[in-house]
């Protein structure tokens, strides 16, 4: 289940399965699809999870079905690249698969000390989503997302960070405060600045 709230100008994108470690099924990617295609009025978007796993990536009875290829994980990385607004991912816990795909297209990404970071698609035999190992690049180089990717490393949040993968570690009481904080100038800002900043930084 996904659920959002909109308020002040900061919408806030929750991934609310908890129980079974937040992992995505076809209906709540086109959910996540639908809520990041049009934010409404939002200068601020904060993707979240709810429990203390962010994402353990596609539900693995419907990635044996097809889920793990199906282009709606595309679909929606790509709404979040193309938001014109401020984007965070404040990961609540471990990302894990396909997950990756929402918080390598964030503006920011803000994370707990306890969350691991994986990408096992050697062992399980599927591709990673077409734009994740560019956007993965892009941020930590091509030798350190061939580690993650190929070499199967499941990395703590410390490396994370040294890599270059998060931006900072927060603990999880204040996780989703530091966000709003991080968003404050932005939803007061003019939205034409927001596009012309996100230009200026590609």
């Amino acid at each position: 289940m996904i659920t959002y709230q909109d308020q002040d100008g900061l919408r806030v994108i929750t991934i609310n399965r908890p129980d079974k470690a937040n992992s995505l099924t076809k209906a709540m990617l086109e959910q996540l699809c639908d809520v990041t295609r049009d934010p409404g009025d939002a200068q601020a978007v904060i993707i979240t999870g709810k429990g203390r796993v962010f994402s353990a990536g596609a539900d693995l009875e419907e990635a044996r079905a097809g889920l793990a290829t199906d282009d709606v994980w595309e679909r929606l990385s790509g709404n979040i690249a193309a938001l014109p607004c401020l984007t965070i991912a404040a990961l609540n816990g471990t990302l894990a698969g396909g997950a990756f795909g929402m918080a390598l297209a964030c503006d920011i990404r803000l994370s707990v000390p306890e969350a691991k970071f994986f990408y096992p698609v050697m062992k399980l035999g599927f591709l990673p989503q077409p734009s994740d190992p560019k956007r993965m690049s892009a941020l930590i180089g091509p030798a350190r997302t061939k580690f993650i990717l190929m070499g199967g490393q499941k990395i703590t949040s410390d490396q994370a960070y040294q890599f270059g993968l998060i931006d900072q570690i927060i603990t999880g009481d204040a996780l989703i405060a530091h966000a709003n904080e991080l968003c404050a100038d932005a939803i007061a800002a003019d939205s034409n600045i927001h596009h012309k900043i996100k230009s200026l930084c590609s």
